[in-house]
């Protein structure tokens, strides 16, 4: 190895100046300027240690972009720190630029619009919201209404209330209640309630319920092919194989609602909380033939008299409104006749007995039924 002679640093010094005279002037000119500020950093910086601002760094960063030597002249720091002042640029002006991402935000009505259709139609996917909206002159994005949509857990399903309301045509509901006697027997009421007027469809009273007494009950509510397509029940053990049967020959399906559920069956179970309220409560049943004539009766004026709130405050057999201010002669055959703190009617056909409307008797062996 040659020693290293001041003939030999001669040498090396007319190399590197005659390298220098074959580089461009913007080489030379950026060397110098890598030069000069590394020194300013060294004088700034020679009491307080070596301390770096965002200016050095942006400064370094841009001639690692501009300039290809950059590394030959570094002395500071590494060239892989630049690199990653380059990169942390990088990402900080994406950050800058990105601050508002997305589409603009929709207005709150057309969000609460999205919101109230998907709820409204839970089967609707965000391309058919996406094209009503489009008919409405509404225009935005797919995107936008996939964004505001209402998440489920679970696929849609139809709701118990959206199940009544959609076969309330075609449903009828049965269920059993019990009167105490004034010999301390109980009575067993059997109930069928047809949806769409709530109407009695038929009803009929017994000491001892069986499947095949309420199979015949169900016979007699429907003899000509006109049985409904839904029935309505709970889980009482006294619909047995007999009265499953009989359904099934009949081509009615059978609901069944969840077990101590009888809100899932709201019609009946309101029907039987009037029959109660207004009519038993009132008065002391003496035997089968006495509550069957009595519920005959109060059925009739449920029919034709009592208003509901679910029939727009009409009665199931529809009443015709008819003028109060006609004068005082035909205004008292409009008037209902109160008793005993409750309002009924006064027909001439009726006679009051007990406290109660009592029909004249006739043959009370067999169930009645009203027609569905």
């Amino acid at each position: 190895m040659l020693a290293f002679s001041p003939m030999n640093g001669v040498l090396v010094s007319l190399i590197s100046t005659l390298l220098v005279s074959f580089r461009s002037r913007l080489a030379l000119q950026a060397e110098i300027l890598a030069l000069r500020h590394q020194l300013n950093i060294l004088q700034r910086s020679s009491n307080q240690g070596r301390r770096l601002r965002a200016s050095d760094r942006i400064l370094w960063v841009w001639l690692s972009q501009l300039w290809s030597d950059w590394r030959s002249a570094l002395f500071i720091v590494k060239p892989e720190t630049v690199i990653r002042w380059h990169r942390q640029g990088f990402r900080l002006y994406w950050r800058w630029k990105s601050r508002h991402p997305g589409r603009p935000n929709a207005g709150r009505e057309i969000r609460e619009l999205i919101r109230k259709m998907c709820v409204s139609n839970p089967t609707w996917g965000a391309p058919r919201i996406h094209s009503e909206l489009l008919k409405l002159g509404i225009d935005v994005s797919q995107t936008t209404v996939s964004k505001y949509m209402v998440r489920r857990r679970k696929p849609p399903s139809q709701s118990w209330r959206a199940f009544l309301d959609n076969h309330v045509k075609q449903l009828v509901s049965i269920d059993f209640f019990v009167v105490p006697t004034i010999d301390f027997r109980l009575l067993f009421v059997f109930l069928i309630l047809a949806h769409e007027r709530r109407r009695v469809i038929h009803f009929n009273v017994t000491q001892h319920p069986t499947a095949a007494w309420a199979a015949q009950q169900l016979l007699q509510a429907f003899p000509w092919n006109i049985a409904p397509r839904y029935l309505l029940r709970d889980r009482d053990s006294i619909y047995g194989e007999t009265f499953r049967g009989l359904v099934t020959s009949m081509g009615i399906s059978e609901v069944l609602t969840a077990p101590r559920s009888p809100w899932q069956s709201p019609y009946v179970e309101r029907l039987i909380r009037p029959i109660r309220r207004e009519c038993l409560d009132h008065i002391v049943v003496l035997g089968e033939e006495s509550l069957r004539r009595t519920l005959r009766s109060y059925i009739e004026y449920y029919h034709d008299s009592r208003c509901h709130l679910a029939l727009n405050k009409d009665s199931p057999n529809a009443r015709e409104v008819r003028n109060f201010w006609q004068g005082q002669e035909r205004r008292q055959g409009l008037l209902p006749r109160p008793f005993a703190g409750l309002q009924f009617p006064t027909p001439g056909s009726l006679a009051l007995t007990r406290g109660y409307w009592l029909q004249p008797s006739r043959a009370e062996n067999a169930g009645t039924s009203y027609g569905a």
